[in-house]
C-alpha cells in the first residue's frame, strides 16, 4: 500500500510540476528562459528509487511531455527515459548527501537533455541551427536549473530517502558485503 500511494504521490507531483512549469515560470525568466523542472524531477526519482525506477518514470512523464506539449511522439520521452537511467547509474556512484554533486549532476544532466533535444529537433524537424542563440539559451537554463536545485534540495532529499527506504529496504547494504 505505501509503495501505491508513493507511485500515486509521483504522478501528482509530475502533474503539478507541470502545472508550475506552464504557468507559473511562465512569469518568472530569465531573459526568456524558463527552468526545465522535468530534469531536476527525474533526476531526483532516479537517484533515489534506481535505475529502472527513474528510466520508467523518465518514459512516462516524457510521453506526457509529447502527447500535452511536444511536436513528435517520442522526443521527450527518449530524452527523459535518458535522463532517469543516467541518474539510476549516478545513484551507484556518488554520494546524495553533497550538494555540490548534485548540484553537478542537474548542470550536467540539463547541458546533454537540451543538447540532445535541440539535435533530435533539428534533425526531425527541419530547425535552423543557431548555435550562439542556442547556447546563451542553455548556459541560462543551466544555472537557473542549479538555483531552483539549491532550493528545493532539501525537500527532495528527505522524500527522496523515504523512497529509497521503502524501495530498497534492507537490501542496500547486502550489496557491499
Amino acid at each position: 500500500m505505501k509503495r501505491f500511494i508513493i507511485n500515486f504521490s509521483l504522478i501528482i507531483i509530475a502533474f503539478l510540476i507541470y502545472f508550475l512549469q506552464e504557468n507559473f515560470f511562465d512569469w518568472f525568466t530569465i531573459a526568456g528562459v524558463m527552468p526545465n523542472l522535468f530534469v531536476i524531477y527525474i533526476l531526483f526519482i532516479g537517484l533515489f528509487s534506481g535505475r529502472n525506477k527513474g528510466s520508467i518514470y523518465g518514459l512516462v512523464v516524457g510521453l506526457m511531455l509529447d502527447i500535452l506539449v511536444g511536436n513528435k511522439i517520442g522526443l521527450y520521452t527518449i530524452t527523459l527515459g535518458g535522463v532517469g537511467l543516467t541518474a539510476g547509474i549516478f545513484a551507484k556512484n556518488f554520494s546524495k548527501d553533497s550538494r555540490i554533486t548534485i548540484m553537478l549532476m542537474v548542470g550536467g544532466l540539463t547541458f546533454a537533455y537540451e543538447l540532445i533535444v535541440y539535435m533530435l529537433n533539428y534533425f526531425m524537424l527541419d530547425m535552423n541551427l543557431e548555435i550562439l542563440i542556442f547556447l546563451k539559451i542553455l548556459v541560462i537554463e543551466v544555472i537557473y536549473n542549479i538555483i531552483l536545485t539549491i532550493i528545493i534540495y532539501p525537500l527532495f532529499k528527505k522524500f527522496g530517502y523515504y523512497i529509497e527506504h521503502e524501495y530498497q529496504g534492507d537490501k542496500i547494504l547486502t550489496r557491499y558485503f
